[in-house]
Order: C-alpha cells, then sequence, then structure tokens
C-alpha cells in the first residue's frame, strides 16, 4: 500500500475563529486582495480587523458561478492593486477565485496556459502569493482542495486548473458564518457535501487516511444536513455540516471523485443551476448504476460493500444495503425540496450548440445517455450497460 495525503498548511476550526485572521493575515502580506460573493456584507467584521493590523485592501466580487472571465477581471485588479495576499471570504464560487487569481499572480502566461480540457494544461512553477480561505458555506471543502473550477463560456463546459501549490496557506472554518445561509442554499451545498463523501469512499483511490474522514463526515452528514435546513441556527447541526464540508474536501483532494461529479461538470456549463442541486438529482441514479454495473462485473468487488457501509451510514440500519441508502438519498432530496433539472434548458446545449472539439464530443455522447435516462425513468436497466459499453470505447476508461 502507498498513498500521500497533501492538504493546506494550516487549518483552524471552531466558532469565532473568524477573529484570529487578521493578526495571521498581517504576518503573510500588507496588501490583500479580498474575494467574497455577491457583497462583501458577511466580510465586513473581517475587514474592521484588517484596518485594525493597518492591512490595505481591496474588494472583488464574484456574483456567482466563477468563469473565466470573472477569474481574468480578478487577476488584473489584484495586479493592478500590487496585492502580495488574497483572502476569500464566500463559498466555494469565492474560494475557487481566490485560488486561480493567487496562483496568477506569481505565475506568467494567460490563464488558458493552465486550464485543464480546453487549455494547455501546464503545470505551474511558482508558488502562489499566500492564500487565506475562509468558507461562509459547507459545501465544497475548497478550502482544503488545490484544483478551482472555472465555467468556461466559449466552450459551454466547467474545467479545473489544478496544483499543489494551489492549497490554501490556511483554512479558517467558522461554522457561524454559516448560519446565515437560506434553506435552499443549505441544501444544495450540503448535498454536494455528501456527494463528495460518497463518491470518495468508493474511490479507486480510497487509502485509510480518507476513508475515516469519510465515515466521520458521512455520519455528521446524515445526522444533521436536515436539521440545518429546517433551522439555519441549529448551531450544533451548522457544526456537524462544516466538518463533513472539510472532511469532504479533504477526501477528494487525496482520492479524487466519480461519476456525479464527472457529470456535474459538462452539465454546470451547459445550464444555469447551483453545482450541489446538479449532483443531489445525479447522485441517487449514479449510485444506483454504479452497484448494478459491479454486480455485473465484479460481485466480489470490495466497492459493492463500501456501498452497503454507506447505506448503514446513512441509514443509521447495521443491516442497510446499498438499495438502502440509494432510497435514503432520494428521500432526503425530496424533504430538501430540490429542484428538478430543467430538460428544456439542456436539450439545446447538447444537440445544436456543441463545438466540435473532442471534449465536447464525448460530453454530448454522455449527455444524451443521461438525459434520455433521466427523462425517460429508466436509468437503473438502461444506463449501467450504456455506460458499460461507451467505457469500452475510451482508451483509458471513464
Amino acid at each position: 500500500m502507498r498513498f500521500e495525503f497533501a492538504t493546506a498548511t494550516r487549518i483552524i476550526f471552531g466558532e469565532g475563529t473568524i477573529q484570529e485572521v487578521a493578526p495571521l493575515a498581517a504576518e503573510m502580506g500588507s496588501r490583500a486582495f479580498i474575494v467574497t460573493g455577491r457583497t462583501h456584507q458577511r466580510a465586513e467584521p473581517l475587514l474592521e480587523q484588517l484596518n485594525k493590523q493597518g492591512i490595505k485592501y481591496v474588494t472583488f466580487n464574484v456574483p456567482g458561478e466563477p468563469t473565466t472571465i470573472i477569474a481574468k477581471a480578478g487577476v488584473k485588479q489584484a495586479r493592478e492593486a500590487k496585492s502580495d495576499l488574497v483572502i476569500s471570504v464566500g463559498g466555494g464560487s469565492t474560494l475557487d477565485t481566490g485560488k486561480v487569481i493567487a496562483a496568477m499572480l506569481t505565475n506568467s502566461g494567460e490563464l488558458e496556459d493552465y486550464l485543464e480540457v480546453v487549455g494547455r494544461g501546464k503545470p505551474l512553477t511558482r508558488s502562489p502569493v499566500p492564500h487565506i480561505a475562509i468558507p461562509t458555506t459547507a459545501g465544497t471543502g475548497a478550502e482544503v482542495t488545490r484544483n478551482a473550477v472555472l465555467g468556461v463560456p466559449d466552450h459551454q463546459v466547467k474545467v479545473s486548473m489544478r496544483s499543489p501549490f494551489m492549497l490554501p496557506h490556511l483554512a479558517v472554518v467558522d461554522p457561524v458564518l454559516t448560519h446565515s445561509m437560506p434553506p435552499t442554499v443549505t441544501a444544495g451545498t450540503g448535498l454536494d457535501a455528501l456527494t463528495q463523501l460518497m463518491e470518495v469512499y468508493v474511490s479507486n483511490k480510497a487509502n485509510p487516511l480518507t476513508d475515516g474522514i469519510c465515515r466521520e463526515g458521512l455520519r455528521r452528514a446524515a445526522r444533521s444536513l436536515r436539521q440545518a435546513y429546517e433551522d439555519g441556527s441549529n448551531r450544533a447541526a451548522r457544526e456537524d455540516m462544516a466538518i463533513a464540508s472539510l472532511f469532504g474536501g479533504l477526501g477528494l483532494a487525496n482520492a479524487k471523485l466519480g461519476a456525479v461529479h464527472g457529470f456535474a461538470g459538462p452539465l454546470g456549463g451547459m445550464i444555469s443551476a447551483p453545482h450541489g442541486v446538479i449532483c443531489a438529482r445525479l447522485l441517487p441514479f449514479v449510485c444506483e448504476a454504479n452497484v448494478q454495473a459491479l454486480q455485473r462485473r465484479a460481485a466480489d468487488s470490495a466497492a459493492l460493500g463500501r456501498y452497503d457501509e454507506i447505506a448503514q451510514l446513512l441509514t443509521g440500519t447495521a443491516t442497510a444495503q446499498a438499495v438502502d441508502g440509494v432510497r435514503w438519498v432520494q428521500e432526503l432530496c425530496e424533504a430538501l425540496k430540490v429542484p428538478p433539472l430543467d430538460g428544456s434548458k439542456i436539450w439545446p446545449c447538447i444537440i445544436p450548440g456543441m463545438k466540435p472539439t473532442v471534449s465536447a464530443k464525448w460530453t454530448r455522447v454522455w449527455m444524451v445517455v443521461l438525459i434520455v435516462c433521466l427523462f425517460t425513468g429508466v436509468i437503473g436497466r438502461i444506463l449501467g450497460p450504456v455506460l458499460d459499453f461507451l467505457t469500452s470505447l475510451l482508451p483509458n476508461g471513464f
């Protein structure tokens, strides 16, 4: 057995830890570039602290899902401000944008030089400026991951910029910052965290360290996501979900994800829907297809046992099997009122509008299969065999 584990240089977790950021920031730089969501309201207490520390700063807003256009604008503004420190305060979109800006401040060339799939995929050669990541949602775990996901409007797809250098220097997870999330955001982000924990646990790159992290994260998400949705001021539930999100990020950064996120990337580039909602809608179907494929191809696979373990963790029943876990996730989505994906927006993107690139060609094939299955309700019988066939056509599998 051989595995590696890498994460942010330092992680601080707990209620009120936002108060510790400014003194630590003063040790890293003197001109901060503050990346926030649509407004910098939730960053106001931090901005006051930075003023007391004598740290100059400029703010930059990320109004929604991050794109290459938004990231480039942030890089330009940060360079003009001669920023030597990036502090991201917000959800996964904000944190990912902060990672890109921190990296591009020290690395030459264009952003496209470093993008996967649609770019040149070049490795970063220099460490980014110090980056402090402060999540205000509980979902992506982006504060401890080594990649940033950006939408590329020209290609209608989401891709990553990825490097070990992109791990934040400091991650500060203060559950209190998540208390103001509305129920819809709580549901979407929480289901993203749940998806990541599940996918990491059944990954073929899972290791004993990620296993322990995922088990604990799944327990906490199972008992607290619905509670946090129903009562945003529930401190214990919010703390559980903040931990689940953090643990999901730790897991995916070291054991990777699965087909849910493989589909969610292309879909997210095609339609305007929150990433967590897309993951939530795909999760039970992909789990069902994976289990059925394993039963046909490798009935003695240890992964089947892991799906049973997930079901036991989610349901709290020692005898639960994978099918019970799938049903639990479906019922949770209904309880959290997760909206369905809008097929009327998906079809025009899949059929006529795709550009003739290799990635777009395969995206079209995969997405046509997926959407047919989702909207005809025969996912269990059709998706597994079709995935087997399409996977056999790819040189390196899926």
